[in-house]
């Protein structure tokens, strides 16, 4: 099998996986020139991660407000992966060094710059991919990764 087939039906797994398991919607395939691979970005039904920092702004926003404050979900990068592949940081940084903080399409339209909560979908996100790893039996296991350190969270 190539490098192309490879990679188109490891994209195809997780694309599938994505939105019969977990019920995303508007999954793209992304390519870019400087990508190693195509990305994926797409949205999850519930909103899959808050930064400890917002999540500290989005308590204080709800006691001065009075209300809860609902979590849409956002847009996010995926990275397929084979489990038996072997990434270096240095392939990891330049898949974070491609692209920007939010997917094609998901940039706040309505971030109000008062409601300090609201900046974390826009200008203070950090860089972060889903990666997606396939195993041979193609069960995919999903985690967090950051451009960064990240504080953990408060729970």
């Amino acid at each position: 099998m190539s490098v192309d087939q490879h990679l188109q039906a490891l994209t195809k797994v997780v694309v599938n996986n994505l939105e019969n398991q977990h019920d995303w919607t508007q999954v793209q395939t992304h390519n870019q020139d400087n990508l190693p691979r195509p990305l994926l970005y797409g949205l999850a039904p519930k909103r899959l991660y808050v930064h400890p920092d917002e999540q500290i702004e989005i308590i204080k926003a709800e006691k001065e407000l009075n209300e809860r404050i609902p979590q849409e979900p956002e847009l996010e990068w995926v990275l397929p992966l084979h489990l038996a592949e072997k990434w270096s940081i240095s392939d990891f940084s330049a898949v974070f060094d491609a692209i920007t903080a939010i997917p094609p399409g998901g940039e706040s339209v309505n971030a109000n710059e008062d409601a300090q909560w609201q900046l974390w979908r826009g200008r203070k996100r950090g860089k972060r991919i889903l990666l997606a790893t396939v195993q041979d039996d193609s069960t995919v296991t999903y985690y967090w990764m950051h451009n960064g350190l990240v504080k953990p969270r408060q729970n």
